[in-house]
């Protein structure tokens, strides 16, 4: 896949297409997630090529990524709690061996979930020295932050939640405290830079997804970040001591959340996942 480069791919005409299907996603999902998945593809691709590279999808949903990496030749694996994806499984407790994939992939799901560190921990863990994790996730206090109940997050979240309902008769698929949490440009960049320091990874980019390439320089200003970057991308090249750091890091976490899983019959981090069918759960087999 051609992509290109510099300013002429962070086009204006790029940010409006991006904006115009977000607004469509609670309606038309197609709408807003085809065009998503291949505008992510293009993103990966600009740090490396998929061609041929285990590419693993955190939070991956019903296929529209699944679609888009594989035309793009990447041997893709994606993860999600819910039965839509290949492998059933929890993306803070990832079914998947350290150091393995050389892509690990997400957007717009660390907001989702209650411990967003972890995730992110989780993400390096399975990446081999030298792979790639790229990382979006919508930021709080952006513009999109309260996913359909926006602008009204800017209220707080519960709040915004009422106004919904009773604008719309029913509760929104996003219920902050449960299913939407807080997550700040600021907070986020925390761990990128904690874990720098412990020459865990290296950053390359840091920028606002849906901004043209002349805005990107808006995430290097505390405070006015907050508030104009919708979606916070994130792209970092793991080192090569990496791994075990972070495998001894989690260990005794992942152990913790898949003994306390009633429900869940995924083992030990030493496994990648086999596919499984809609509404199955992940056994453990040898690793691609």
């Amino acid at each position: 896949m051609g992509v290109e480069r510099g300013r002429r791919f962070f086009s204006v005409g790029r940010t409006v297409r991006l904006v115009r299907a977000c607004l469509v996603e609670q309606v038309n999902p197609a709408s807003f997630y085809l065009p998503l998945a291949a505008d992510s593809v293009s993103l990966v691709e600009r740090f490396g090529g998929v061609e041929g590279r285990l590419v693993l999808d955190v939070g991956a949903g019903p296929g529209y990524f699944a679609q888009a990496f594989g035309a793009a030749g990447a041997r893709y694996v994606s993860v999600d709690a819910r039965p839509v994806g290949m492998v059933c499984g929890d993306g803070l407790a990832l079914p998947v061996r350290s150091g393995v994939v050389d892509v690990c992939f997400s957007s717009n799901v660390l907001e989702h979930v209650s411990d967003p560190r972890r995730m992110f921990e989780e993400m390096l863990r399975v990446t081999r020295p030298g792979g790639l994790v790229f990382l979006c996730y919508t930021n709080w206090l952006g513009p999109l932050g309260g996913h359909e109940t926006a602008p009204w997050h800017y209220l707080g979240g519960k709040r915004a939640a009422r106004i919904y309902e009773r604008r719309y008769g029913g509760p929104p698929a996003n219920r902050y405290g449960t299913s939407l949490f807080a997550l700040s440009v600021t907070r986020v960049l925390g761990w990128v830079r904690e874990v720098e320091r412990s020459g865990v990874v290296e950053r390359l980019a840091v920028f606002p997804r849906y901004h043209p390439g002349w805005a990107h320089l808006v995430v290097r200003v505390p405070g006015l970040r907050e508030f104009l970057t919708a979606n916070c991308a994130i792209a970092l090249r793991v080192c090569s001591q990496s791994n075990d750091a972070a495998q001894s890091r989690q260990a005794p976490r992942i152990v913790a959340a898949r003994v306390g899983s009633a429900d869940s019959s995924l083992s030990a981090p030493e496994t990648v996942s086999v596919r499984v069918a809609p509404g199955g759960t992940s056994q453990p087999v040898a690793p691609f």
